[in-house]
C-alpha cells in the first residue's frame, strides 16, 4: 500500500467552502482518507476515536483555534506525534513563532493551489 493510499488527513475548518477546497485538493492528489471537522474541539474529540496521520487546521475558527488544537494535540501522549499544518490567510511573525513553539510541522498560506498544497504536505509526511 502506497503511503497516498494509507494517508489518514483530517481537514478542520469553520467556513464549508474552505473545507471543501481543502478536500478537493486532497482529492486532485488522490488522497481519499479523509475526515472533516468544523472547529478543533469537534476534531480533537474525534481524533481521540478515529485516529490521524495529519491534521490540517485553519488558525481562526470559534470554540478552538488552530493554534489551540495544536497545542492540545501535543499535549496527549496519544496524538502527540500526529502531523499538523496551520492554514491561514494572515501568517504574522506571532502565529508562526508560536505554531513552531508548540511543534506545527509545517504552515501554508490561503489561497494556495493543489501544487502548493501537495509539496506542503509532502515537507511533513514524504513523497506521495
Amino acid at each position: 500500500m502506497s503511503l497516498r493510499d494509507a494517508l489518514k488527513v483530517m481537514v478542520v475548518d469553520d467556513m464549508p467552502t474552505s473545507r471543501g477546497l481543502i478536500v478537493q485538493s486532497l482529492e486532485e492528489m488522490k488522497i481519499w482518507n479523509n475526515t472533516t471537522e468544523n472547529n478543533g474541539q469537534s476534531a480533537l474529540e474525534r481524533i481521540g476515536k478515529q485516529p490521524v496521520h495529519l491534521v490540517l487546521s485553519d488558525m481562526n475558527m470559534p470554540v478552538m483555534d488552530g493554534l489551540e488544537l495544536l497545542a492540545k494535540l501535543r499535549s496527549n501522549r496519544l496524538t502527540k506525534g500526529v502531523g499538523f499544518i496551520l492554514i491561514t490567510g494572515k501568517p504574522t511573525a506571532e502565529i508562526v513563532a508560536k505554531g513552531k513553539a508548540l511543534g506545527m510541522n509545517n504552515m501554508i498560506k490561503k489561497p494556495f493551489t493543489t501544487q502548493q498544497l501537495k509539496a506542503c504536505i509532502e515537507q511533513v509526511v514524504g513523497r506521495l
